[in-house]
């Protein structure tokens, strides 16, 4: 959730706009400050290619690209959005079609980008496939369950909400 606050004189081009941001950890809104100047990093969780996209995934996803869009406006957005490619849904599919999960997945994604295409949704910087990055999720859980803040739990691996006072 985003507010504006306009400063300077719009008739003379001199229109510079802060925007307040509410941080759902501090609960408060915030200056929207880049770490680095002139510079955003914006990260969109991506979908699960297991089948088409449907409607929430263009709202969702028209809706971040307006807020890239004016971003843009006056920085360098570095756009990152991630593939779930390996999932239940995509092995499941896979092996009905007696075919590898990536042929699957890779069918899914092409028609993911021809929709965001056809909706004029700008396709992101960076798109990054989960299966490319599992021995690295696999030590982050580790560190979480060492640190006392994951937990197994019928084959699975929770966080510990209790572990996080602020939660």
């Amino acid at each position: 959730l985003a507010r504006l606050h306009p400063v300077g004189d719009p008739r003379r081009g001199l229109l510079r706009v802060t925007i307040q941001i509410y941080n759902t950890l501090t609960r408060r809104k915030e200056p929207f400050e880049t770490i680095e100047p002139g510079v955003v990093r914006m990260y969109v969780c991506g979908v699960t290619v297991y089948d088409y996209s449907h409607i929430g995934h263009a709202r969702c996803y028209v809706a971040f690209d307006v807020i890239r869009r004016w971003l843009m406006r006056s920085n360098e957005v570095r756009y990152v959005q991630n593939f779930t490619d390996v999932d239940d849904k995509i092995n499941e599919a896979a092996a009905n079609l007696g075919v590898p999960i990536d042929q699957i997945s890779a069918r899914y994604t092409d028609a993911y980008h021809a929709d965001m295409t056809a909706l004029g949704v700008r396709l992101p910087t960076i798109e990054p496939r989960a299966t490319a990055h599992i021995e690295a999720m696999i030590r982050m859980i580790q560190r979480l369950v060492d640190a006392g803040h994951a937990y197994a739990a019928e084959g699975h691996v929770l966080f510990d909400i209790d572990s996080f006072d602020r939660y």
